[in-house]
């Protein structure tokens, strides 16, 4: 039920009301500024590479503003009391997720979440006010569009004592004023940590989350605050267990630097890496609601693709592709290809004259600079610039310094340059990939030590290409292909990486990610017990060895917010048979529903899962049916039949997956069926799940992709089997859940 409020309340609500429009008509002055500084900043006396920077960061701006989300302003206030700091010592300050002001040059109307005085408001306590007197949080109606009126309520938090009957001696507590969006599931606060008992920041946690992942800068806990505000400088790895926010994390992580550090990351660029292109698809709209665009998201596959993907190998060629070792074998196959001078030495004619340098000296040369070890195309130029050196040295004792112009038509000889080619020859990635593959007599030199015989013979392509501009490349042959060519040049690197499901990665993807953040560090997030590809890290240290990073701080994040703690506990029960050592995940909410449904026959099943969407849909919120990939088209088109509204998440990438409406988004479904392999990462307000045996028995690591599917559900989960579940997860569960197979009404 929801409290109408008083005189005086009601009277705070419409002072924050008309505060908001002053906030929304100073940021249409922004963009109107914006925009008028782009047509006079194009006419500013400026030249050149001076030119073209300025235009470009006003044009950037402008374009940052007009994009800018319809959506709340604020979400939080924080009043300082007298024993804050002098510069906010009385003074109040509205928390939003970019910095109003009417003018650059006076304080603005709303704080960016990211700027240090924010910090306080996740941060303070009743234990630790750190000055703060009085924290104020804003509740808006679901799915704002950010008109001042859907400003429903707020409630304010005493960090201190203050005076007054009514307030005094209280610190940490709640005042509701107004009423929170869902305030059946929000009375007592369910206890979030940090959260003071507020309602309203619990109901925020606990909304129904349908669409595309959405921000969490007004609900971000202390420990997800610490990780977010971390050095642009270090490298961490987030082992997150479902529904701890990693993600999010790392996304905000992003932004904050991006904020704290603009001239540093816009100069070397920041990299968001994700498992796949639907999972980018969902968490499309967080950074430009937190105000950041034109932030690079992407897919270690998408940053490999050099040629498009055509072929297919065996399971167990792809796993060699991806192992370590191939890094040796790639490095041998290619330095192969250096060979010895020839015997009778180099001659180069000037004019009437010819210089000679003898084998010997060349053979120091070249043998100087393969112990240097430089990328290949360097080792490359140090040959040239070591012969030509030593002409230049011979024309001194002859007739004194040479010119420039000599000493560039010197090393642009035909005889140099045939010397070159000779003994460090020019080659591209994809050649020594394909010769390797091809070859087996080069691919047993090179694989000597390292690869078995059983083992070189399973990477053997067998059936050759006429040459290597005709390969048919697999993903996989992609990966080899980058890593060689990073031997030959350095790709092109990033100031910091955000690398999600990093678990996933193989170690032959983790060195492609390493060299281009060389010089930069990394933000990883994964969660080991959720690890589903054959080459799948089982520990963090090593895969940060991998990554180029290894003195990276693990930091665990156990403590959940949005899936419930029955199904927390039920994941649980997979944990020991994973094969990894992590900590086990935990939830603030207890209420979740669970329910399993056993059928008489595979003919039942179809029916049962029908009639658990249609249960499902008379609540709020998204529905995600997830199976084995076999079983998703004759799931999409029962459902289809039966009038569900769904939509194939698994059947295309380019559209954000589970249900993209709900009842306040009319016109679109709000039921997907998803393949159990690219459910990774989202999540949906009721799940159900059909046959888990046959997931767990449809690929390697089907344990661990079980441990997935059970935790996509933030609100309810179904499971609807036929056959047995699995040994690993029955447990002991209550009788009521595991009642004998009945048949589906209408069914014989």
């Amino acid at each position: 039920m929801t409290t109408p409020p008083d005189g005086h309340l009601g009277a705070e609500l419409s002072a924050e009301r008309t505060y908001h429009d002053a906030c929304r008509a100073a940021l249409s002055g922004m963009a109107e500024a914006a925009e008028e500084r782009v047509v006079s900043g194009e006419n500013a006396f400026a030249s050149g590479a001076d030119a073209e920077v300025l235009g470009y960061q006003l044009r950037s701006q402008a374009k940052e503003l007009r994009e800018e989300p319809d959506s709340p302003l604020f979400f939080g206030r924080l009043t300082f009391g007298a024993d804050a700091p002098r510069d906010h010592r009385g003074q109040s300050y509205h928390i939003g997720r970019r910095r109003i002001s009417r003018h650059p040059s006076v304080p603005p109307l709303v704080v960016d979440w990211r700027a240090p005085v924010s910090r306080a408001f996740y941060r303070a306590s009743a234990g630790d006010p750190q000055g703060v007197a009085v924290r104020r949080r804003f509740g808006w109606a679901p799915w704002s569009d950010g008109s001042s009126e859907d400003l429903t309520g707020m409630e304010d938090e005493l960090l201190q004592a203050a005076p007054g009957p009514e307030r005094a001696d209280r610190p940490g507590q709640a005042e509701r004023l107004g009423h929170a969006e869902r305030p059946g599931q929000a009375e007592g606060g369910a206890g979030v940590p940090g959260g003071g008992g507020s309602a309203l920041l619990t109901a925020e946690i606990e909304r129904p989350r349908v669409g595309p992942m959405r921000d969490i800068a007004a609900t971000i806990q202390p420990e997800q605050d610490d990780l977010v505000r971390g050095e642009l400088a270090d490298s961490v790895c987030v082992q997150g267990a479902p529904g701890t926010g990693k993600t999010a994390v790392g996304l905000h992580r992003a932004a904050y630097l991006l904020y704290t550090y603009p001239q540093r990351i816009r100069r070397s660029g920041l990299l968001v890496l994700g498992p796949n292109r639907m999972f980018l698809a969902y968490i499309s709209e967080v950074l430009p609601s937190l105000g950041e665009i034109g932030v690079r998201q992407s897919t270690v596959d998408d940053e490999l693709a050099r040629h498009p993907v055509r072929g297919q190998e065996p399971p167990a060629a792809a796993a060699l592709k991806h192992d370590a070792r191939m890094a040796e074998v790639l490095r041998r196959a290619l330095y192969a290809r250096v060979s010895a001078p020839p015997a009778g030495g180099l001659a180069v004619p000037d004019g009437s004259y010819r210089w000679r340098i003898g084998p010997e000296e060349l053979a120091r040369i070249v043998t100087g600079v393969r112990e240097e070890s430089p990328l290949y195309a360097v080792g490359r130029e140090r040959v040239r610039s070591r012969a030509l050196n030593v002409f230049r040295r011979q024309v001194e004792r002859r007739a004194g310094p040479p010119s420039q112009e000599w000493l560039r038509r010197m090393g642009r000889a035909r005889a140099l340059s045939a010397f070159v080619d000779a003994v460090w020859p020019k080659v591209s990635a994809e050649e020594v990939v394909a010769e390797l593959l091809t070859r087996p007599q080069l691919l047993a030199e090179a694989a000597d030590g390292v690869l078995s015989g059983a083992e070189q013979e399973a990477l053997r392509w067998p059936k050759p290409p006429r040459s290597w501009r005709s390969a048919r490349w697999s993903a996989a042959d992609l990966v080899l292909i980058d890593e060689v060519n990073g031997l030959i040049e350095r790709p092109e690197g990033y100031g910091h990486v955000v690398i999600d499901e990093a678990q996933d990665l193989s170690p032959m993807q983790c060195r492609a990610v390493a060299r281009r953040v060389d010089f930069g560090s990394v933000t990883v997030l994964g969660d080991l017990a959720q690890g589903t590809t054959p080459w799948a890290a089982r520990s963090w240290p090593e895969q940060l060895a991998h990554l180029g990073k290894p003195g990276a701080a693990v930091v665990p994040l156990t403590l959940g917010f949005r899936v419930p703690e029955v199904m927390v506990e039920l994941a649980n029960r997979l944990v020991a048979s994973l094969g990894v050592e992590v900590p086990l995940g935990r939830s603030m909410r207890k209420d979740g529903e669970l329910a399993v449904r056993r059928v008489a026959s595979d003919g039942d099943l179809t029916a049962a899962v029908v009639e658990s969407v249609r249960a499902a849909l008379a609540q709020e919120g998204s529905v995600g049916v997830i199976a084995a990939e076999d079983a998703v088209p004759e799931l999409l088109a029962a459902l289809d039949r039966a009038g569900a509204g769904v939509a194939a998440a698994g059947a295309a990438e380019e559209g954000v997956p589970g249900a993209e409406a709900a009842p306040v988004r009319a016109g679109v479904p709000r039921v997907s069926v998803v393949a159990a392999g690219m459910v990774k990462g989202l999540e949906y307000d009721h799940v159900v799940v059909v046959e888990p045996a046959a997931i767990v028995a449809a690929e390697q690591r089907g344990l661990h992709r079980l441990y997935v599917v059970l935790t996509r559900a933030v609100s309810r989960l179904d499971l609807v089997h036929c056959r047995e579940l699995p040994a690993e997860l029955t447990g002991e569960l209550p009788a009521e859940l595991t009642a004998e197979p009945t048949a589906s009404p209408g069914r014989g």
